[in-house]
């Protein structure tokens, strides 16, 4: 490994393994701390305060992490490290072993109990993270963490953002909407809503449960419009409340523009061995709506996970 990879205060403290992974914001390295033998996960997030957005995304996690990673379906940050260069950033985690996104591409992995007990353990942390009116805003497969004992931890807390009722009340500012992977944002998200709800988040889990049913993503838009095809395909809005809980003067237009000539029922995505249950859980979360979506506590109510 080249000297500038990895900072030397990082290098002194963990004995970084092997790459985990690479992506447009940093890398993650499978390390061992040097002195406990605790194995880690090292994040370098590259040039983390170059604009006021990597800025954001970078004290957001920390902030998060700082104030959830105590929860158990949350995933702990360990360490803080400011490069020598006082431009990169190292976050070090607790090691989990891979995540789902993984798990699903190799096909076959789970088996009902499992995809149980992981969307049982998502909702948790997503309503432990609601209860403080917090939103995700980036709940998909790759963000859920897992370990040989099928526990799941919601991690990837960059896009995470209060929604305050402050905020809210006075609508001093407009959220952003270009948040969220397309393939688990939601219709509010794509209609371009200036404010929206922990709903979002909702919606997302409901897309992660479909693929792992499905064992691909549900809806795989190339573009938002695209995305919202797919959606309208499946899923009928009820216009007038829909527009309204959109909040979009846009949505009107957008929904016309791309109503389909046809719609296919939700449980004809899934094959016949998909458990009633989950689909059912996935039907009450996959609403148009986000006033009518289940909420993270109705939904650990629901008897699919409920045990």
């Amino acid at each position: 490994m080249s000297a500038p990879e990895v900072d030397a205060a990082v290098a002194q403290k963990y004995k970084i393994k092997r790459r985990l992974g690479m992506g447009a914001y940093g890398i993650v390295w499978k390390a061992v701390h040097r002195s406990t033998g605790e194995a880690v996960a090292v994040k370098k997030i590259f040039d983390a305060f170059r604009t006021r957005t990597d800025t954001q995304r970078t004290l957001r996690e920390i902030a998060c992490l700082r104030e959830f990673g105590e929860h158990p379906n949350i995933v702990r940050l360990l360490d803080v490290i400011s490069a020598r260069n006082h431009v990169d950033m190292y976050l070090v985690f607790e090691a989990m072993q891979t995540d789902l996104h993984a798990v699903l591409q190799r096909g076959g992995v789970l088996q009902d109990i499992h995809c149980r007990y992981i969307v049982f353990q998502l909702l948790r942390a997503a309503s432990f993270i609601h209860a403080a009116n917090v939103a995700h805003r980036d709940i998909k497969p790759s963000n859920v963490l897992l370990d040989s004992s099928c526990r799941a931890k919601l991690c990837d807390f960059g896009l995470a953002r209060s929604l305050s009722r402050s905020d809210t009340e006075r609508r001093c500012s407009a959220l952003s909407h270009y948040v969220a992977t397309r393939w688990y944002r939601a219709p509010e998200l794509l209609l371009c809503a200036r404010r929206y709800t922990v709903a979002v988040d909702m919606w997302a889990v409901g897309c992660v449960l479909g693929e792992v049913l499905l064992g691909a993503p549900l809806f795989p838009g190339s573009t938002a419009l695209d995305q919202m095809q797919r959606i309208l395909s499946v899923i009928a809005p009820t216009p007038h409340l829909d527009i309204g809980a959109a909040q979009s003067e846009l949505s009107a237009a957008v929904l016309d523009c791309v109503r389909p000539r046809r719609r296919v029922p939700l449980e004809a995505l899934f094959p016949p061995c998909a458990p009633r249950g989950a689909v059912d859980l996935v039907r009450k979360l996959l609403v148009f709506d986000p006033r009518r979506r289940l909420t993270a506590e109705e939904a650990l109510r629901h008897p699919y996970v409920r045990r």
